[in-house]
């Protein structure tokens, strides 16, 4: 380097003193190579040093800050505008307690009196066993910030629209299910109502009409005595013929009581849901000609109000049936217990079981059919079966003032 050639401090811009060794003026170089901004403090919180990316985000050039106060002239306030003590001021503490601290939840404060979010971090530097002072370094963090509240947003508003689908999803399930009871309610008034009619106006007939057969069989009867020779084989048929409309008479009735009891079992009417299931399950073994365990225990329950009386009848219905249709059973047990807030239902049959994924199935229409009257009063069937071991249905149904 000749003597005439002057070297420029980069931080000051001012000639740098030839004493001034070579390693100074390149650490210069370096600090001025960074984008980010540095600037160095004494105890006192004065800037030694700032490179001219950091003078340049605080609005000032670097001879301006040199010997300012640094918390007094860019951290002297929150992001809101209160007042920032220089004793909470993480960048003092790094010298005060030699604590080093990375920060990017604040602000610095340019000479137009703008803030700007900064992510900074503050080291003591230290001199022997003495701190000096400290550095500083930090970056302006706006466009991030904005990015990151960007994506915020997005979040949020996509949050906002997930629950919105959720609400209308489980509202739509709501109406489905309500949907599904009042079909429910609609069917069974109208399996009561053809009962009744059946009942009252078909059963009525046939029974008028038998009495009237049978009358007709008596006066034949009667005469039969009196008439002559060759009329007897004409009353002969007539009395076979009206016999014989007696007992198609008869078995229509008794195809109408059945037809009657398996829209609606007037068992369920007079004397309650515990009779009508405890007479469904013997009727039903006694078709399918099943052996029964059973054993009802209900000293506490209520008297259930009638749509779930109904739901809960079907629903051991439809339990029977499953062991009917597909159990190739030989014995059936169920226990029924009850008491002021739980109702548990249990058929167990010892039949072939099934794969618990067989009762999973889209088209187990009966199982869907059992769990959505149950769930309809806050209850749920739970199902065991294990191929070759059997299956066993449970229903548990809180009770109406339990629920």
């Amino acid at each position: 380097m000749t003597a005439s050639a002057q070297v420029l401090d980069p931080a000051t811009a001012l000639p740098v003193p030839a004493a001034q060794p070579l390693w100074q003026h390149q650490l210069g170089l370096l600090l001025e190579s960074t984008g980010e901004g540095i600037f160095g403090i004494d105890l006192g919180g004065h800037c030694m040093f700032i490179n001219r990316a950091g003078a340049r985000m605080l609005g000032y050039e670097a001879a301006q800050v040199l010997g300012q106060n640094m918390h007094e002239l860019t951290h002297h306030s929150h992001a809101d505008g209160s007042h920032y003590p220089d004793t909470d001021c993480p960048i003092f503490n790094a010298f005060r307690r030699g604590l080093p601290c990375r920060i990017d939840t604040e602000v610095f404060w340019r000479r137009d009196h703008t803030a700007f979010p900064v992510e900074y971090s503050s080291h003591p530097i230290v001199d022997g066993s003495e701190v000096r002072g400290a550095v500083i370094t930090f970056v302006d963090i706006t466009e991030r910030k904005r990015a990151a509240d960007a994506l915020h947003q997005v979040k949020t508003e996509l949050e906002h629209r997930v629950a919105e689908r959720t609400r209308e999803l489980s509202a739509a399930l709501d109406q489905q299910r309500e949907l599904a009871a009042y079909s429910e309610k609609v069917r069974e008034e109208e399996r009561t109502r053809i009962a009744r009619e059946v009942h009252d106006e078909l059963g009525s007939l046939l029974v008028a009409l038998k009495m009237d057969v049978n009358w007709l069989d008596k006066r034949l009867a009667e005469q039969q005595a009196r008439a002559a020779d060759e009329a007897q084989a004409m009353r002969e048929r007539m009395r076979s013929k009206c016999q014989n409309m007696s007992r198609l008479i008869e078995n229509a009735v008794d195809n109408v009581g059945r037809i009657i009891t398996d829209l609606r079992p007037s068992i369920l009417d007079h004397q309650g849901v515990w009779a009508a299931l405890e007479w469904q399950a013997h009727d039903f073994v006694q078709s399918a000609e099943l052996a029964l365990d059973w054993d009802m225990r209900v000293p506490e329950a209520p008297d259930l109000p009638e749509p779930m009386a109904m739901a809960v009848f079907r629903i051991f219905q439809e339990m029977l049936s499953n062991v009917g249709r597909h159990a190739r059973a030989n014995r059936v047990t169920v226990r029924i217990a009850g008491d002021a807030e739980l109702l548990r239902i249990t058929v167990e049959d010892d039949g072939c079981g099934a794969a618990p994924e067989a009762f999973e199935s889209p088209t187990a229409y009966g199982v869907m059919g059992m769990r959505e009257r149950a769930r309809h009063f806050g209850g749920h069937i739970a199902i065991a079966s294990e191929v070759g071991q059997g299956s066993t249905f449970t229903l548990v149904m809180p009770l109406p003032h339990a629920a």
